[in-house]
């Protein structure tokens, strides 16, 4: 077995800690936003996840993503709509599949934070495609669904 053969072969250990938390970039975020980007594989894996952490009245811009995302609330209350849907409340304990291609936004509620793992698939080197914020009116407007 050759040395490259090992390589891909050994198992990869990411100590707890040893990466930096960074500030969600006020470009795609509304609001105090803590990213911990966890793992993105080399290729030709394509499934990589972070944990987000959004204080009150912190969400995403509008975006999408080209082969869907999964959410997984681990803390908190938050919000999330698909354009032209209802906005819906989401809990810890919920799982969040968004759609391939529709423009959706997450966050936390306005007055609670929110933590949730996402999952993200990269196709031809894109995982989210960023688009315009949320206005505050959008993200007010009600009712919430809570199902």
């Amino acid at each position: 077995m050759s040395d490259s053969d090992t390589e891909q072969q050994d198992m990869q250990i990411i100590r707890n800690g040893s990466k930096e938390a960074i500030k969600g970039p006020a470009e795609i975020f509304t609001g105090d936003v803590r990213l911990d980007l966890v793992f993105s594989p080399p290729e030709p894996g394509r499934a990589s996840f972070g944990i987000v952490n959004f204080a009150p009245g912190a969400r995403t811009n509008w975006h999408t993503h080209p082969l869907g995302q999964v959410l997984y609330v681990t803390q908190g209350v938050g919000w999330t709509q698909c354009e032209g849907g209802p906005k819906t409340e989401i809990r810890a304990g919920d799982t969040i599949w968004c759609n391939c291609g529709r423009r959706h936004w997450h966050g936390a509620t306005d007055k609670t934070a929110m933590q949730h793992i996402a999952v993200t698939e990269t196709l031809d080197g894109k995982n989210v495609e960023w688009m315009e914020p949320v206005s505050d009116e959008d993200y007010l407007a009600g009712p919430v669904e809570k199902n």
